[in-house]
């Protein structure tokens, strides 16, 4: 789950989009928070229902469990074919990958770390995410690990592959996020196993959020036999974030899904969301909830 809009830098501020904002952001736009008053309703927050959901469902955990449990089936399967890769042949998955070390590459937030916590704050306080308060977040280092995730981890790392945690957090983030990783169980074999957003990589244009060009970085050293994510974006890059181009690209790579790409439940935020307003977190909020009505489909279609 990284924070930040993914594909380039459209009309969405910052970085309101998927996986992290810049610098962890891929979320929501700024918004002033509001104070709650005794004997008054709680106000209404779009994200209320997601948020209970991944702290107090069952169903969470069991998908999450269920995940990493059946991605841990096929590791040794993956470790010993030599053509398994789980990059596209664009992003280095076509390049000779004998004697390179096998390699996990692992979005962080909401795919190893859960960041929960920090979501229900800002639906308590009434406000949104914001750049400030997610940074004292990621400072605190409290997020703990998605269900099954460690032991996902520490098998891998058992079998000799290396976790890559590919994430929007920012590269000033990193040690916080190497520290509270490490507290959390995971193994993290030293401080280049960390590529976050803002890693230069030569020869490679950037677009917004986008994880292509660190995916390519990865690729120079490590032959890679899954991916972990909760946005589409985790695995392949999108520039143009519509409802149909993400459907497009997850058709084209069907047969990947649950076998070198593996996707983690997300509801909380992410590039999914601002399809539906044409990603321009700069319209009201009221509007922007319309436009997500107006998304809904009404009938069965065929």
């Amino acid at each position: 789950m990284s924070r930040i809009p993914t594909f380039s830098l459209l009309a969405c501020s910052l970085l309101a989009l998927t996986a992290c904002a810049p610098a962890g952001s891929l979320t929501r736009a700024p918004a002033a928070a509001a104070e709650p008053v005794a004997g008054v309703a709680a106000p209404a927050n779009d994200n209320l229902n997601a948020v209970l959901w991944v702290q107090r469902s069952d169903e969470y955990r069991a998908l999450s469990l269920q995940t990493w449990r059946a991605a841990a089936r096929l590791l040794d399967q993956a470790v010993a074919d030599p053509h398994w890769n789980a990059l596209l042949p664009e992003e280095g998955g076509a390049r000779d990958t004998r004697g390179l070390k096998p390699a996990v590459v692992v979005d962080v937030d909401e795919t190893v770390l859960d960041n929960s916590p920090y979501q229900a704050r800002v639906v308590i306080e009434g406000g949104s995410y914001n750049d400030a308060s997610w940074a004292e977040w990621v400072a605190e280092r409290k997020a703990k690990a998605v269900p099954g995730a460690v032991e996902f981890a520490r098998a891998a790392a058992a079998k000799g592959v290396t976790m890559i945690y590919l994430t929007n957090r920012t590269e000033a983030m990193k040690q916080d996020t190497l520290a509270n990783l490490r507290q959390a169980g995971f193994p993290v074999a030293d401080d280049s196993v960390y590529l976050g957003l803002g890693v230069n990589v030569p020869g490679c244009e950037q677009h917004g959020s986008e994880k292509g060009c660190r995916r390519q970085l990865v690729a120079q050293k490590y032959r890679v036999l899954m991916q972990f994510g909760d946005q589409i974006t985790d695995f392949v890059q999108i520039t143009d974030n519509r409802y149909a181009t993400r459907r497009t690209l997850m058709e084209q790579h069907d047969a990947w899904i649950g076998q070198r790409w593996w996707v983690i439940p997300g509801p909380t935020y992410g590039g999914w969301e601002a399809a539906a307003f044409n990603n321009r977190w700069s319209l009201p909020e009221d509007i922007r909830r319309q436009a997500k009505r107006d998304a809904l489909e009404l009938e069965t279609t065929p």
